[in-house]
């Protein structure tokens, strides 16, 4: 395994102290330290991975340096736009190190959504004509490669990181929050007030998974959820679509801070359209928690008054059992869309578990839940 620390002092050393991009399971070690050890404005934990890469090329532009860009695999497809019209050789021809957490690598068990874009992720790179090479213990070298590949052709390049690729580092800096309850005893509180024809369209990472095993110690069935477990960002569009088709079920999205900012202009789409059946209840714990817990920008923006000046009917904030029992009162109560934002400590039990079910299996259940009258 590599040092975070070394592998950091090896691209500082070669000029590489400008880092942005969205944090990856893979590369939450080294994320958290250069989190840790490097200041704000050089290290911007993006809303989504296209826009590390702009980010990136506005830092190229401005010092004529190379930034670097992280990000999970999965991410390489919010990334493609820029790649292909802004940064390469054929466009403006914008170096910069792209820092690829390789999911889902052939051979290696891992979730289903990671399947497809481990098979394809090296060909991903080779049809965008970006060359890579996987990071080892040779990392000093392979950072000399790749700054003389990006001096020399003006282009991006990429290093790719394996499971178990960097040595364990915790976040030191972390976000300190106080409030009464977590993500999971706030799920606990609202399923129960939902009614027996509603929906949950819940977002990607831990939020499902506490879904579902709270369906689980219900000894419940999960056709009422579907379980977004790919696609960050995109549970509200999900749920938007659904909503618009079928106006007489109430449809509740499960959404998450970090995931509602990577995609925030779902919200003008959601605002603009105006489905009265459409609840959107965000889990803020400021945090990517799922992916070592480096903070969103949710410390700086006020989530409800953003939903409302992008045409929600009304949006609220919640942080106590009381005041979400209250809140969730009010939004049956009201034409959405409507928006309860609830403030919550990040973190998840050690032994949360993840779906039995295939994301197939999760699809056809849901859809004949949704073909009932």
């Amino acid at each position: 395994m590599i040092s975070c620390k070394k592998f950091y002092d090896g691209l500082v050393s070669n000029g590489i102290d400008f880092f942005t991009g969205v944090p990856d399971s893979l590369l939450k070690d080294f994320c958290s330290y250069v989190n840790d050890n490097t200041p704000q404005k050089r290290n911007i934990i993006a809303a989504n991975e296209g826009n590390a890469i702009a980010l990136a090329s506005g830092y190229h532009l401005a010092t004529g340096k190379f930034g670097l860009v992280y990000m999970q695999n999965s991410g390489q497809g919010n990334a493609v736009n820029p790649l292909t019209s802004l940064t390469d050789p054929e466009v403006y021809s914008i170096p910069l190190l792209l820092l690829i957490g390789w999911r889902g690598e052939p051979g290696i068990k891992d979730e289903p959504q990671h399947v497809k874009m481990g098979k394809v992720t090296l060909n991903f790179l080779d049809t965008l004509g970006i060359p890579y090479n996987i990071l080892d213990e040779d990392y000093e070298n392979k950072i000399i490669n790749a700054i003389e590949y990006m001096k020399k052709n003006k282009a991006p390049y990429a290093i790719i990181i394996k499971k178990g690729t960097f040595e364990e580092y915790k976040l030191q800096n972390k976000i300190k929050t106080n409030y009464e309850l977590n993500r999971e005893e706030a799920i606990k509180i609202i399923v129960p007030l939902l009614g027996g024809r509603d929906i949950i369209v819940s977002t990607t990472g831990k939020t499902s998974r506490e879904l579902f095993e709270l369906r689980e110690a219900y000894e419940q069935g999960h056709e009422k959820d579907f379980l977004t477990v790919g696609g960050m960002g995109h549970s509200s569009s999900i749920a938007l679509g659904i909503a618009l088709q079928k106006p007489d079920r109430t449809v509740y999205c499960f959404d998450g801070d970090g995931a509602l900012i990577m995609h925030m202009g779902a919200l003008s789409t959601i605002g603009n359209l105006k489905p009265n059946n459409l609840k959107h209840i965000v889990f803020n714990n400021f945090a990517h928690d799922s992916v070592g817990g480096q903070p969103t920008a949710a410390f700086n923006i006020d989530i409800p008054k953003i939903a409302k000046a992008n045409g929600y009917i009304d949006a609220f904030s919640a942080e106590t059992e009381k005041e979400i029992i209250n809140a969730m009162e009010k939004i049956k109560e009201t034409m959405g869309p409507v928006l309860l934002e609830i403030k919550v400590n990040k973190g998840s039990r050690q032994n949360l578990g993840r779906p039995t079910t295939t994301p197939i299996q999760n699809k056809e259940t849901f859809m004949n839940f949704l073909r009932e009258k």
